[in-house]
């Protein structure tokens, strides 16, 4: 006679410090959005320069939880393929975002269009790699 044994994985969800930065970065990458939407609509300077400074925080937050997205890169197991399209994800919504960033410390007449295309874009980026961070790298279940 057999035995059948289940065995259960578990993994982890995101380290909280992790979690809490890349938590943060998606609201700061819209409050950019939006003031960038607002000085699209009313040319008031003060919009652009809002957007400046929620970019610097957001890429702050991004670089740091992009660091931490390089570190479970090379701890994950079996999760290798989902954690390195996170990577590439966060990646890239963090170098559009310095891109972004740049474009801001233009002349707050010359920012726009691209200013705005480049905060949707970017924002658009950091909300998938938030929802992969935080509901596809944490799926366990039954072998």
């Amino acid at each position: 006679m057999t035995s059948s044994t289940t065995i259960r994985t578990y993994y982890s969800p995101l380290h909280p410090l992790h979690a809490i930065l890349l938590a943060g970065s998606l609201p700061l990458f819209l409050g950019a959005l939006l003031c960038d939407i607002t000085y699209y609509n009313s040319y008031h300077i003060q919009w652009s320069n809002f957007a400046s400074w929620l970019l610097a925080g957001a890429l702050v937050f991004a670089g740091l939880a992009l660091l931490c997205a390089l570190i479970g890169l090379f701890r994950s197991d079996r999760r290798h393929g989902l954690a390195l399209i996170y990577f590439l994800v966060l990646l890239a919504g963090w170098i559009l975002g310095f891109i972004n960033a740049l474009v801001h410390a233009k002349d707050a007449w010359a920012i726009m269009p691209s200013a705005l295309v480049l905060s949707v874009i970017v924002t658009l980026l950091v909300l998938v790699a938030t929802w992969i961070g935080f509901f596809g790298l944490r799926r366990g279940g039954v072998q």
